[in-house]
């Protein structure tokens, strides 16, 4: 439902305003409805195949899948090899996708580079070829909608100091945000692929900028391995505000939230983008590094 709402909650003494962009669609949830709003709003006439790539449990893989099963169209993944794990038991949001009709291509770890650029080549009439987690122009729009959103409330509410908080995998939603937000209102998002360099990198090769300002991180983290800290935030994130959020952007950036904002003349508004499908295996990786322990 659009305009998503907005709660207010509080986190060890701090207000914090929550976007419940989660909220927006059972499977097209959170800003991967965004980066999608127009295939959303696309006739189904208009396609016949969407190819993507990208982690076997990827949340904008799951998406694609709804959007295309929605609409009727084809749609192509591209990977790389499956790990022994999911070879015998399908799970999460690759058994959903799969379920959903997608249909699945492997790769070999040497290959896969190459066959990235291929498909960013590609053309065939009424297909569309959509890079990895949805870091596309296609999803303007979609974030165009959103920043109106936020630049209506901030005024309606009165609010003179509002900093606007998400985290980023390919960053393509904080970068369209910072375009069509008012600019008295900083965003800050937490990087959670790559470092500060390959974050700009995606960037730049999306826009001249102006960029979102970056979170500052306490170390370096690799992406979706499951931290003790992370796991910790999720449990307070919950009991704290009765929201559930997703297990790998969410603890992460909410850390460095709480780090780095002191000023309690700032309004904060964090934008929960989604993900939580996600939740049901990394929370079995969790699991699993506890038996190991």
């Amino acid at each position: 439902m659009l305009p998503s709402r907005v709660d207010h909650v509080q986190l060890r003494g701090r207000e914090v305003f929550i976007k419940r962009d989660d909220l927006i669609d059972t499977c097209l949830s959170g800003n991967k409805y965004r980066k999608f709003y127009t295939l959303v709003n696309t006739p189904s006439s208009h396609y016949t195949k969407i190819i993507s790539y990208g982690g076997t449990q990827s949340n904008a893989m799951y998406a694609i899948s709804c959007l295309c099963k929605e609409k009727g169209w084809e749609f192509e993944y591209y990977c790389k090899p499956l790990s022994s794990h999911l070879k015998e038991e399908l799970c999460g949001n690759l058994q959903k996708s799969i379920a959903n009709g997608m249909d699945l291509h492997e790769v070999a770890y040497e290959d896969f580079q190459d066959k990235i650029e291929a498909l960013q080549g590609y053309k065939e009439d009424k297909t569309l070829v959509i890079s990895q987690g949805g870091a596309d122009t296609i999803a303007s729009e979609g974030v165009k909608a959103l920043a109106q959103e936020i630049n209506t409330w901030k005024n309606e509410s009165n609010i003179k100091k509002l900093s606007v908080v998400l985290p980023s995998g390919t960053g393509t939603t904080a970068l369209y945000l910072k375009n069509w937000l008012d600019t008295d209102i900083d965003i800050y998002t937490s990087v959670l692929i790559g470092d500060r360099n390959y974050q700009m990198q995606q960037w730049k090769r999306l826009s001249d900028g102006p960029y979102p300002k970056i979170l500052p991180t306490s170390g370096k983290f690799r992406f979706a391995k499951p931290y003790d800290e992370f796991l910790q935030m999720y449990k307070e994130l919950g009991s704290s505000t009765e929201i559930i959020f997703d297990l790998i952007y969410a603890p992460k950036t909410w850390i460095e939230l709480m780090n780095f904002f002191n000023d309690s003349d700032t309004k904060i508004l964090y934008i929960h983008t989604g993900g939580v499908s996600g939740n049901e295996t990394m929370l079995e990786r969790y699991a699993h590094k506890k038996s190991r322990k």
